[in-house]
């Protein structure tokens, strides 16, 4: 067999055997009653799970229709596909990897859950009793599938399909698996540190903002890129439609983490929608004093790195100082996009300047916001007197930074060493719609 011919089948083998090592798993019965399930807190997770869900498609959407309309459909798809990889993953050893038995702090026990083994009728998990274990394991799912998706918006218009199915997989497992189980496992170390994320400002945004930084320089520049030819968006109206994804299910990624249909996840609630407000507004009026016009992307990229910026403290800080947050988030990433646009690194879509820099501004916005008066099982930041939890917020930040675009780059390196890992200049010509999926977006593209 040729390498080549090694390389097509290797992806349905590898899921033909995890299909067939599932047969041989034993049946667990249904989740039992350990006496302190919350019928309210049951129904309110599962609507949760389904809105962070729906986020997925929001996200492609949101990419899709900023690029280049002969690369739409190879865009929504590496985001899309993330949920068919990752939830297979997930339940053979994702879970187990975040959320084990932890070992010495770093990562959890693979074979805790294997295969979900004790998931389905396992006790609580200890900070969500109200829930099965089964439900928190799906509500987390979500949070996995929708991390690696978003790095697909800096390496957009020049990465090949199989290569991404690749680097779904290695960062899913060697890099969020590992900063999900430090941040919210109890034995995890950044948790033991004090660091606080609620939903996923270094777990998520962080981990994908860098790892998106990583796959721009190794991927280098587009043809596009280098003779500084403008890319227009493919379908403003699908930006909008992804926005507007997002933020409706933006509600069930932060409220949802409140792990129960109560107080806490109300404040989660509407910090995060008066984030997002704030943000949007911030980034289009700060375009407007620079000599722009007021613009639909403006308003939308500014609203998302609203989203990102609050999700960490989102059930840690009240509501009035959420304003500043998605204010302040929204200034910095536009002056981030607009350094990076004078540069020669090519994120297509600006993915490490709105959710990696968006994510470190609200994990420092944490650290200075946080009061114990919202969340009794947090802390007070730097603006109620509590300098070492600024400092401890800082350090967490640095070390996922390091970590993910790290071991992100290295996982780019390594899929370029055994893939191609970027189409030849002929299919970025072309298209990757054509090229990877012999499929369209409308009219035939034109070449230029």
């Amino acid at each position: 067999m040729s390498k080549s011919t090694g390389r097509k089948f290797a992806p349905f083998v590898v899921l033909m055997l995890i299909a067939i090592a599932a047969i041989f798993v034993p049946a667990s019965p249904g989740f039992a009653d350990h006496g302190n399930y919350n019928a309210a807190d049951i129904a309110w997770i599962i609507v949760a799970t389904a809105l962070v869900f729906l986020m997925t498609p929001g996200l492609a959407f949101f990419y899709g229709g900023m690029v280049h309309r002969k690369n739409v459909i190879s865009t929504m798809i590496k985001s899309v596909v993330a949920a068919g990889i990752v939830s297979i993953l997930w339940v053979a050893v994702g879970y187990s990897l975040c959320f084990g038995t932890s070992i010495g702090g770093f990562i959890g026990n693979p074979l805790t859950h294997l295969f979900f083994k004790g998931v389905s009728s396992g006790a609580p998990w200890s900070m969500a009793p109200s829930i099965p274990l089964l439900l928190f394991a799906l509500f987390q799912l979500m949070f996995a599938i929708i991390t690696p998706g978003l790095v697909v918006g800096a390496v957009a218009e020049r990465i090949r399909f199989r290569a991404y199915t690749l680097f779904i997989v290695l960062f899913s497992l060697l890099v969020y698996a590992p900063i999900a189980h430090w941040t919210w496992h109890p034995e995890g170390f950044l948790f033991k540190m004090g660091a606080l994320d609620f939903a996923g400002g270094t777990v998520v945004h962080i981990s994908a903002g860098c790892a998106a930084l990583a796959g721009a320089i190794v991927l280098k520049r587009r043809q596009a890129h280098i003779e500084q030819r403008e890319i227009p968006p493919a379908n403003i109206p699908y930006v909008l439609i992804g926005t507007s994804l997002l933020w409706f299910g933006w509600f069930g990624f932060n409220a949802g983490s409140a792990l129960g249909a109560n107080a806490l996840a109300v404040s989660a609630f509407a910090t995060t929608n008066t984030a997002a407000a704030a943000a949007g507004l911030s980034w289009m009026f700060f375009d407007v004093i620079r000599g722009k016009k007021p613009s639909v992307l403006g308003f939308c990229i500014g609203a998302v790195v609203g989203l990102v910026a609050i999700t960490p403290g989102a059930g840690f800080v009240a509501v009035p100082q959420s304003i500043f947050i998605g204010f302040i988030a929204a200034i910095i990433s536009n002056i981030a996009v607009y350094y990076k646009s004078k540069s020669t690194l090519d994120d297509a879509l600006d993915v490490f300047p709105c959710h990696g820099v968006g994510g470190i501004v609200g994990m420092l916005m944490t650290g200075f916001f946080a009061t114990k008066s919202v969340n009794t099982a947090g802390a007070d930041g730097l603006l109620y007197g509590n300098t070492a939890f600024f400092l401890t917020q800082l350090k967490a930040l640095l070390i996922v930074v390091s970590y993910s675009f790290v071991v992100s780059f290295g996982i780019f390196k390594f899929i370029d060493l055994i893939l191609p890992l970027r189409v030849t200049s002929e299919e970025e010509e072309i298209g990757l719609d054509a090229s990877q999926h012999n499929e369209k977006y409308g009219r035939t593209p034109q070449l230029t």
